[in-house]
């Protein structure tokens, strides 16, 4: 089995696999089913794991790895909660399904609303706890995640007022052919550069909205389904230099998601990926700018 590339994870001193576990795919799952998810992050030498409160059962079926294995993860949770109170009693909750005393990162969970980001960047508001559990050592450091077009520009903006050590927002390339998306991710991605932040990719593998289709994954839009569609969508990904890939939410690719990593050599030219969003009629899964 090849050997999944580790690259510094911004300015935290660790180096992460390029594919970070998306614990998403966990939220109906049982025990079980996350314990044989382990095993196969464990084959591939995963060592950072991206969890949330408001993924269901997720930080329930993580927290029993912790016991046996927490040295050998970077643990990463969120908060969605907008005051410090609020914030502050989330995370303790997180803490207990986690099974542990501290994680390594906690994000401010699809932060990308202009009205929620001024109440939570002023006095009483969440990102308040955020310094101050950093301050305290319950999180090594802090982040952001968002969803939506407007996530790089914003990004880019809450980075000008607070100094972030993750970001966390869309990247496939059906994606990053809107000018608009591009250029803002393009200006995000060169700031993270040079202020050694680490910028963490979703997804990677969207094939487009499901539509009147039956839904037969655990995601809200519908993935990429074969080998080689995978490999292609997740290479293009990883051919963007020192950004990291949440793996996809979904049990039953996450194995093809973790071997497409694992294999990357180079990525696929623009007619290769022109020519699978053809044949696979992939839709954006955002409004366009």
């Amino acid at each position: 089995m090849a050997v999944i590339e580790k690259l510094a994870f911004g300015n935290t001193g660790h180096l992460s696999t390029r594919a970070i576990f998306g614990s998403f795919s966990l939220s109906q799952a049982g025990q079980d089913t996350a314990d044989e998810v382990l095993e196969t992050l464990l084959e591939y030498g995963i060592n950072h794991i991206d969890t949330a409160p408001a993924y269901g059962d997720a930080e329930l079926r993580v927290g029993p790895w912790m016991g046996q294995h927490r040295d050998r993860f970077f643990l990463a949770t969120k908060t969605d909660q907008r005051t410090y109170p609020d914030a502050r009693e989330q995370f303790y909750r997180s803490l207990d399904r986690l099974q542990v005393d501290r994680v390594d990162l906690l994000q401010l969970h699809n932060f990308t609303d202009v009205v929620n980001r001024e109440i939570v960047m002023r006095s009483g508001g969440a990102l308040e706890f955020l310094v101050e559990a950093r301050d305290q050592g319950l999180a090594r450091f802090i982040g952001i995640t968002g969803h939506g077009s407007l996530a790089p520009k914003m990004h880019r903006q809450s980075l000008a007022r607070c100094d972030f050590d993750s970001v966390l927002l869309p990247c496939n390339y059906l994606l990053m052919q809107n000018p608009k998306y591009r250029a803002d991710f393009e200006d995000l991605i060169s700031y993270c550069r040079e202020h050694n932040v680490a910028l963490q990719t979703i997804k990677a593998v969207a094939r487009g909205l499901w539509g009147d289709k039956p839904r037969s994954r655990n995601t809200w839009y519908e993935p990429l389904d074969d080998d080689e569609s995978i490999r292609k969508a997740v290479h293009w990904v990883m051919g963007q230099a020192g950004v990291f890939l949440i793996t996809t939410g979904d049990v039953k690719v996450l194995p093809k998601f973790l071997a497409a990593v694992a294999g990357f050599q180079e990525p696929p030219t623009e007619d290769e990926m022109a020519d699978m969003v053809f044949r696979q009629g992939m839709q954006p899964l955002f409004d366009q700018l």
